[in-house]
């Protein structure tokens, strides 16, 4: 059986539409809490493939949720 204890925090920041798009994700998909859909989130992108490696230059605001359009950012 999986330990479920989750003894550790991990705080995020996100902005309002990255916020939004959590949200919209986790309520079209009936998760019953944001951190349920973080965690799902997180399984699914651990599991895929495909993904380039950032570079040592990169820092962490350059990663988001959201692309300028508005919409989910694909291209990360």
């Amino acid at each position: 059986m999986a330990d479920l204890s989750r003894p550790e925090r991990l705080q995020i920041m996100l902005s309002p539409a990255e916020l939004k798009a959590l949200d919209d994700w986790r309520f079209s998909r009936r998760m019953p809490s944001r951190a349920a859909a973080v965690r799902e989130l997180l399984r699914r992108g651990l599991a895929s493939e495909g993904f380039l490696e950032a570079d040592r230059q990169t820092k962490s605001q350059e990663f988001g949720v959201i692309a300028s359009t508005g919409e989910p950012n694909d291209s990360l």
